[in-house]
């Protein structure tokens, strides 16, 4: 009887949680619905409650490191305190809602190099070890996102990775303490001046900051260095303009100036949070550290790598 005690205590014999959702794919925005399966164990359990929450990889820079770290940034309880009696089945329901600046995971169904996504359930057990189950979540992009990024396709631009960086990019509406990182081999009619771009999302519900950082090639006389543009869009624009004419003309203006740039979006000139950060800087100047600050923190490193099984590493179509 001590031994299976302990073994309950150790979460052996005690419940089990399985979550399914009922499509992993989505939108910012939009929402995940699911139901959370709950089997008892051996014997009664008491939870305390159920969490469902969002997880996904960003990367942290320390002081002379940088390192790689599995954050939970978004979380809902599904459930309060309920007692599970033994082989007792229980399905509860629910709807999570994806925040508008969820980073894009999938584009044109194919996963963006780099980037993992997923709906982590946990299970607090009163006096036990908790139970987690993790499933993967598909983030693909809204109208706005995807006439953009076509756009770059279509000016030849190849696509290189996607990550996620810790930090605030200043002047923008940004709330998740950190921000996406879509980056692309330069376009060849663009490859004299510049060698790679960055791209940034920061999605509200009225539309949509598009940051660039454009890694500037040095010249004769001047060393290489990275150059800032931002600009605003409302979604109500996907399909109301030649987004290959604005992405180049965003594209020239970045890169005809350095440090104090202009940058405007259809009519609503905003002032640029200036950028004189040096190259390998991320977003650079523009850049204010964010305070963690959301419910659960850093997570275990490994176990999101593990739980993905069959991760897809290509590209939208690009090569590269």
């Amino acid at each position: 009887m001590v031994f299976k005690k302990m073994l309950s205590a150790f979460g052996v014999g005690g419940p089990s949680v399985d979550t399914v959702l009922a499509n992993p794919n989505t939108r910012p925005g939009l929402a995940l619905d699911g139901q959370v399966n709950l089997l008892g164990g051996e014997a009664p359990a008491n939870i305390e409650q159920i969490v469902v929450g969002l997880v996904t990889r960003v990367e942290i820079e320390g002081h002379d490191t940088e390192y790689a770290g599995v954050m939970e940034f978004h979380r809902m309880p599904v459930s309060g305190p309920l007692q599970l009696a033994p082989k007792q089945q229980l399905s509860i329901p629910f709807q999570l809602p994806v925040p508008w600046e969820t980073p894009i995971t999938d584009v044109y169904g194919q996963r963006l190099h780099g980037m993992t996504m997923g709906l982590r359930t946990e299970l607090a057990i009163a006096r036990a070890v908790d139970k987690s189950d993790l499933d993967q979540v598909n983030v693909h992009p809204l109208p706005v996102h995807e006439r953009i990024l076509e756009a770059f396709q279509r000016l030849g631009f190849r696509f290189k990775h996607a990550d996620l960086e810790r930090g605030h990019i200043h002047g923008t509406q940004q709330t998740l303490p950190f921000y996406q990182e879509i980056e692309f081999f330069a376009a060849p009619q663009y490859a004299q001046t510049i060698s790679e771009v960055e791209l940034t999302f920061v999605t509200s519900p009225h539309g949509v900051d598009v940051i660039l950082e454009c890694d500037k090639r040095g010249g004769f006389f001047t060393s290489g260095h990275d150059v800032f543009g931002r600009y605003q869009v409302s979604h109500a624009d996907a399909d109301r303009v030649d987004w290959t004419q604005v992405v180049d003309g965003w594209l020239r203006e970045t890169t005809s100036r350095y440090g104090s740039l202009r940058a405007q979006g259809f009519g609503m000139p905003h002032q640029h949070g200036r950028g004189h950060g040096h190259r390998g800087m991320g977003i650079g100047g523009v850049v204010a550290g964010a305070a963690l600050g959301v419910a659960g923190g850093m997570i275990a490193g490994e176990m999101i790598e593990d739980a993905f099984e069959g991760d897809v590493a290509e590209d939208f179509g690009f090569d590269g």
